[in-house]
């Protein structure tokens, strides 16, 4: 993978560590997701008129990756009502690398060399062990893990396919997100009800906030997959779990163990491996 390919996706993986640090703070999470996808949505309707139409062809892409999207939604708060965050999110955000691999491999044609496999592995273990610091994982909790890592997986190699039929990244990942946030807040209503999406102007300028970061971090992502193969470039763009574990030892005083470091590591040696692959 090329130089520029790798260095766009690392600005992804620092961005969305960024303003997952930015949100921490904030424990009802799917009020927050849907403030972040109104922000996204008002953003991307801005964008519209401003940018070329994606070709027809990708337009059935763009609306199932829409869905995914609120389908990843939803799955994410159920684990997160359901598991701890720390066990949870490594088994989700480790597990989409291979199957984004595997369903770039089945619908794509796309096979990753030794090394970019070796590195993809490596990025994988190294997310999924901070799930087990001596501890196990119910059944449950390993159940919803997974399947939003499937959900993570799916819309990845949609949007893979489905930028390179549209002759134009921004304009897909615009109208992606737009079908996407326009879909969240019904949702979020249909589960509670629309009085409780006002809150503080604080809080809501954290999530709107949030939300921006959040397109401009899978707006690169979408970019890069329209350049490079879809595999390596999740597999890059989850080592954010790095920047994160930076963010919380230097901007939030969180102590870093010592499996942590040894995990990150690990993440570091895949992300090298992946640039260094063909």
């Amino acid at each position: 993978m090329s130089l520029g390919i790798c260095l766009i996706v690392l600005l992804a993986a620092i961005l969305h560590a960024s303003w997952n640090a930015l949100l921490r703070a904030g424990r009802d999470r799917l009020w927050s997701m849907t403030i972040m996808c109104i922000a996204i949505a008002l953003v991307c309707a801005a964008l519209v008129p401003l940018l070329p139409l994606p070709a027809r062809e990708s337009w059935g892409y763009a609306a199932l990756s829409a869905v995914l999207h609120v389908g990843y939604n939803l799955f994410l708060v159920r684990t997160y009502a359901h598991g701890d965050l720390g066990q949870t999110d490594p088994i989700s955000r480790g597990s989409s690398p291979l199957l984004v691999s595997l369903g770039a491999a089945a619908f794509a044609h796309e096979r990753p060399d030794a090394i970019a496999t070796a590195g993809i592995l490596l990025v994988s273990g190294g997310i999924v062990s901070l799930a087990f610091q001596g501890r196990g994982i119910g059944r449950t909790n390993l159940l919803y893990a997974l399947g939003t890592g499937c959900f993570i997986g799916a819309y990845s190699v949609v949007d893979g396919i489905g930028v390179r039929l549209s002759g134009t990244p921004v304009g897909y990942t615009v109208w992606m997100c737009l079908l996407w946030g326009v879909l969240a807040p019904p949702v979020y209503a249909a589960l509670r009800d629309w009085r409780s999406l006002v809150r503080g102007p604080r809080e809501t300028w954290v999530a709107a906030g949030g939300g921006i970061a959040s397109l401009t971090a899978y707006g690169l992502i979408i970019f890069a997959m329209s350049l490079g193969p879809m595999g390596p470039v999740s597999a890059l763009r989850e080592t954010s779990v790095v920047f994160a574990a930076l963010i919380g030892r230097f901007f939030l005083r969180e102590h870093l163990t010592a499996h942590r470091i040894a995990a990150c590591l690990v993440v570091a040696l895949g992300a090298v491996c992946i640039g260094h692959a063909g």
